[in-house]
């Protein structure tokens, strides 16, 4: 506090006389109440529009690596609902078979350009088409998670399988495969073990 500066050319001269040396720390340690004046931060922020500014910066890369990972289905960044072994044993599984529900949009386009022929042999095909196919695609989705109940909870135990897990599946068989999100990643045919 009190005492005269330093100078350039006697700071100079103490750093060659305690020169630099590998491994070690080479600095002071810093003083404990510098360090928690550093840290510390209002409870309620002075400057709201910054806060704002940077909340909403933080928010769109933590949005920007979870899209990231729909795309590559690394675990780390994905979603809460996606997350985890037994989501990811079920996303396969769906992936890895041909199902019912995924050709329902597609089929509901023919009978979307069916509904327009005003011809009583186009609404008995439309009235089959529709309803058949969606009593088919829910037997098969129905059929597809119990067995991969079971899968789970002979790999995973009795307890992996959790309250929305059968929704999560159905709702993931009723997508065309290439709509998918996060985006399927084995091939068809190619069931988790």
């Amino acid at each position: 506090m009190f005492g005269r500066s330093r100078t350039t050319q006697e700071e100079l001269t103490e750093q060659a006389a305690n020169a630099a040396r590998e491994g070690a720390k080479n600095r002071p340690t810093p003083k404990r109440r510098d360090q928690e004046a550093a840290r510390r931060q209002p409870l309620v922020v002075t400057d709201r529009k910054a806060a704002k500014g940077a909340d909403r910066t933080k928010r769109r890369e933590q949005l920007a690596k979870q899209r990231q990972a729909m795309i590559t289905g690394d675990e780390t960044h994905l979603p809460a609902r996606d997350k985890g072994p037994a989501k990811r044993y079920i996303r396969d599984y769906i992936d890895a078979r041909w199902g019912v529900a995924e050709f329902m949009l597609p089929v509901m386009l023919i009978v979307l350009a069916l509904s327009f022929v005003r011809q009583s042999w186009a609404m008995l095909i439309v009235f089959t088409l529709v309803y058949g196919l969606i009593a088919a695609a829910v037997v098969d989705t129905f059929l597809a998670w119990r067995r991969i109940k079971k899968q789970l909870a002979a790999k995973f135990g009795e307890n992996a399988v959790q309250r929305g897990d059968g929704f999560y599946a159905a709702m993931r068989a009723f997508q065309m495969r290439r709509t998918r999100m996060p985006r399927p990643i084995v091939k068809r045919g190619a069931y988790p073990k």
